[in-house]
């Protein structure tokens, strides 16, 4: 096979994994995003419902409890970032692909380590 044949054999290949999302599927993910945002809108009023309830002790308390979890899903996020890039690259057959999967995780790596050190800092890890 020539070069410019593999070359336009994964341009094919590329293209047709590309084009198999649906306007079906398009159109089930706004619909999921909807939903999704009218969830969260309720959940912030329940949660402010609850914080106008709550004696003063308690919402200092729930107030670094949200700090933690918002710094604790921040970290989760990006570990599962950082995993889903590094699998791209040691599947990836395409040197593009590699490539690029090589720059997300070098510009997700210190924001990554950030959330990593003050992750650890809540748990009272000593590094």
């Amino acid at each position: 096979m020539k070069k410019s044949e593999l070359k336009d054999y994964i341009k094919e290949q590329i293209v047709d994994v590309l084009s198999e999302v649906s306007s079906e599927d398009i159109e089930n993910q706004k619909t999921y995003n909807d939903e999704l945002e009218k969830t969260n809108d309720l959940m912030s009023k329940m949660k402010m419902e609850e914080d106008e309830d709550a004696p003063d002790g308690d919402k200092e308390v729930q107030a670094k409890a949200s700090k933690h979890d918002k710094i604790i899903k921040d970290f989760k996020r990006l570990e599962a970032q950082m995993k889903t890039h590094l699998e791209l690259f040691k599947t990836s057959e395409s040197p593009k692909n590699k490539e690029t999967a090589k720059n997300m995780l070098k510009k997700l790596t210190p924001e990554y380590q950030a959330a990593k050190k003050v992750y650890d800092k809540i748990r009272n890890v000593k590094v």
